[in-house]
């Protein structure tokens, strides 16, 4: 039988091929081993984690529809209306509208809350005026007409006076603050009955505030 003459290298070549398949065959069997995120597609590859988290977080910055957005406004609405007008029952000076916020507002507040105001007794005297220009007698009506008169003067004297007042005390108590719209303010609490006033007053008649 005649001698088979093998070349060496070949025999070297098949032999690196074979161990470079063997690796390749093993490769894919690693790789299952590798857990699967839950939330990725059957039949997909896991992705990385970056890629995962990027992925979660634009699934919750979705953009709600107009509906969804709409209905949450209204929520957020309604639940600030709520803290208003608590804060307008209590003082809260957190969630008052910003007409009411900071403490001059506030000083001037309590500084029409501390005493008595003619004003605030104008609705109550104007009911009675209109009763008694109502009545069929001269002399009640001219009584109504004078009484309308002395009502009006001194309303706009004791509101000049407690304007001046104010003025002072906020200047003295804050000097650095704005105090624009300030006596304004004050002044059209004062036409307000004590008890309807809002905020709630936080003081007592004769309390220096």
């Amino acid at each position: 039988m005649p001698d088979v003459h093998v070349p060496l290298g070949f025999v070297f070549r098949s032999r690196a091929k074979e161990e470079k398949a063997a690796v390749a065959d093993k490769a894919p069997l690693t790789d299952s081993k590798q857990p699967r995120d839950p939330q990725a597609p059957k039949g997909r590859p896991t992705p990385k984690r970056s890629v995962a988290q990027s992925q979660r977080r634009s699934v919750a910055n979705t953009p709600m529809t107009r509906k969804e957005a709409a209905k949450r406004q209204r929520e957020e609405r309604r639940q600030a209306l709520a803290r208003q007008r608590e804060a307008l029952a209590s003082g809260d000076e957190r969630y008052l509208p910003a007409r009411d916020k900071g403490p001059v507002r506030r000083f001037a507040r309590d500084f029409v809350d501390s005493r008595f105001n003619i004003a605030e007794f104008f609705l109550p005297m104007a009911i009675l005026i209109l009763v008694l220009s109502m009545v069929r007698v001269a002399e009640l009506q001219s009584l109504a007409l004078l009484m309308w008169l002395v009502v009006i003067v001194l309303i706009v004297l004791d509101s000049v006076l407690s304007g001046f007042r104010l003025k002072k005390r906020l200047n003295e108590r804050f000097p650095d603050d704005r105090k624009r719209g300030a006596v304004a303010y004050a002044l059209m609490r004062s036409l307000q009955m004590r008890r309807l006033r809002l905020p709630k007053p936080q003081v007592k008649r004769g309390e220096r505030p």
